[in-house]
């Protein structure tokens, strides 16, 4: 009987804690990037792609460990988004 109640009391007891302690159930798990944005207002998106992105990835292939470089470009701005490997 004692044995019981004090079941009861430990398994009311942890599903208490359970419910106040701050568990992150869904983990972080996108990858590892830098975004590079650009900014040249008045400028064709040639001028872009001539003057800063095609320099911009070729300089940007020497870092180690990078998965992907993609870029877009507009009438105004560029975006590079710079994807390294997952390492752990």
């Amino acid at each position: 009987m004692v044995g019981a109640a004090l079941q009861c009391r430990v398994i009311y007891l942890g599903l208490l804690f359970v419910k106040q302690n701050p568990i992150d159930a869904i983990p972080d798990l996108s990858e590892n990037q830098v975004i590079v944005f650009t900014e040249w207002m008045g400028r064709s998106p040639q001028v872009i792609e001539d003057q800063i992105t095609y320099p911009l990835a070729s300089n940007l292939q020497g870092i180690p460990k990078i998965k992907n470089i993609r870029a877009t470009s507009n009438v105004r701005n560029e975006f590079r988004f710079i994807l390294f490997l997952m390492i752990t």
